[in-house]
């Protein structure tokens, strides 16, 4: 059996998910983390975004983050976001109203405040996270075993 860690994804509202995996990828700030077991400590601001968790002999889980903080030690990874959602709980109608929606006000935004058009943006990215991981719940492929470090034929 391939190594784990524990990882636990905390939104505001509610705990989302507690679960020993065997990879965590998120949306850093600087690109995207891909997080295995015995990993070097490290913080991490998370942007709004798709996070897949992998767990041997287990799809491939997909989630909706908004933005947050990660900390990542050896075998242990938290995530504290702003809001989060599992693809199987995207409503995919409010979704798309969503997105319409913020991108009706971004179109009529002109002679805004800079801050006010700052958070129309960031809502129509929410939305549009939103629908991708929706959309992911459909085509999920089962993965295998994720490889240890020195596993990788090159």
């Amino acid at each position: 059996m391939a190594d784990t860690m524990r990882f636990e994804f905390i939104a505001q509202e509610r705990i989302i998910i507690q679960d020993d995996v065997t990879m965590v990828v998120a949306p850093g700030a600087s690109g995207v983390l891909g997080i295995l077991p015995r990993h070097a400590p490290l913080m991490a601001v998370i942007e709004p975004g798709e996070l897949v968790v992998r767990k041997e002999g287990h799809p491939d889980r997909f989630y909706a983050v908004g933005g947050g903080f990660m900390e990542v030690r050896p075998d242990k990874v938290i995530l504290l976001a702003r809001s989060g959602e599992e693809a199987e709980e995207i409503d995919i109608q409010r979704a798309q109203e969503a997105r319409r929606r913020a991108e009706h006000l971004l179109s009529e935004s002109v002679g805004d405040s800079e801050e006010r058009y700052r958070l129309m943006e960031q809502a129509l990215r929410r939305s549009k996270v939103r629908l991708k991981v929706a959309e992911r719940r459909r085509r999920a492929p089962v993965r295998g075993p994720v490889p240890r470090p020195g596993e990788i034929e090159e």
